[in-house]
């Protein structure tokens, strides 16, 4: 077991040293007008220009200036954001909208599970009820329908019957991130009851539970003993990386409802060409997505000790 920990760490940090490395340098490849504002590239001459991207260490080639990256990062320098909020530190950038989207993800996290676990379970103990049909029908109707027309829905709903702010205001954090957290959780909450319905369906057509059954286990104690925590273990390998990605912002939902969080800071980054804030962006949903799987591999082994990561010399399954 902490042999594969230790084997998987490390091709996590790989994985991410990879995608860094690789959008560090096509970053390099842009002009580096790019880089200065638009008054700056009117008011400054050719030579100050110069001046100021050797100062910055842009002159150098690309791989001086990947060491030079790393070597800040390893000393906690993430360097400041350039065009975003100029002369301010990345971390603060970041900073300052990470914890919106934190506050809402986790919200959005937790409604999910309340509400979309114990509803697949229903719908997989009165499999084609009238439950269920309402159940299967929510799923269809939020995969099937584009998101901007569901978060309309709400939209409407919310602000025109229930008087709920239409936009984010940092002076309401509370009443105001409602509707926002309601459609991150939509998605999620289909996506949660229809693997739980899947897999407790499949389970309960396998053969241990006929003999559990043959044996006089009460209907109820087969469901919660054995159904629902063989299902589980599936569920809890994603669990890690929903968890992360969520707390990382939704672009769309953030954009729709004017919420200053982390999901339009990439595009807008980008967009902008505040390269210092991308290239940390890609480092923090990079590290979040791999650590999530990594995460959901060692989850998955606690909830089943059945599960081997590791098999006959040390080879990992």
């Amino acid at each position: 077991m902490l042999k594969y920990t230790i084997k998987r760490l490390l091709q996590s940090l790989l994985t991410v040293f990879v995608v860094v490395t690789i959008v560090f340098l096509l970053l390099r490849l842009m002009p580096t007008d790019y880089y200065f504002t638009e008054d700056e590239l009117i008011k400054l001459t050719d030579e100050q220009k110069d001046d100021i991207l050797q100062a910055a260490g842009l002159k150098d080639s690309a791989f001086v200036q990947l060491g030079r990256f790393y070597a800040a990062v390893f000393r906690g320098d993430l360097g400041t954001s350039r065009r975003i909020m100029n002369g301010k530190p990345v971390t603060e950038v970041i900073g300052d909208r990470f914890g919106i989207s934190m506050r809402m993800g986790c919200m959005a996290l937790i409604i999910s599970l309340l509400v979309g676990i114990p509803m697949g379970i229903l719908q997989a103990r009165h499999k084609d009820g009238v439950f269920d049909h309402f159940g299967t029908a929510y799923t269809i109707f939020i995969n099937a329908v584009p998101r901007l027309v569901s978060y309309s829905l709400v939209y409407i709903l919310g602000v025109r019957l229930l008087r709920l702010p239409a936009m984010y205001s940092t002076r309401q954090p509370g009443v105001s991130s409602i509707l926002p957290i309601l459609c991150l959780a939509m998605g999620s909450i289909a996506g949660y009851a229809l693997w739980m319905r899947r897999y407790m369906v499949d389970e309960m057509t396998k053969d241990y539970i006929k003999l559990a059954r043959i044996k006089g286990l009460t209907p109820r104690g087969i469901m919660f003993r054995h159904v629902l925590r063989n299902a589980f273990v599936p569920m809890a390998q994603n669990l890690p990386t929903t968890f992360l990605l969520t707390i990382g912002g939704s672009l769309l939902v953030e954009r729709f409802f004017s919420v200053p969080g982390m999901g339009p800071l990439l595009t807008n980054s980008i967009n902008r060409y505040d390269t210092n804030v991308v290239q940390i962006l890609v480092m923090l949903y990079a590290s979040m997505g791999v650590m999530g799987m990594f995460l959901g591999d060692l989850l998955m082994s606690a909830f089943d000790p059945r599960i081997r990561l590791t098999g006959k010399g040390g080879e990992s399954r």
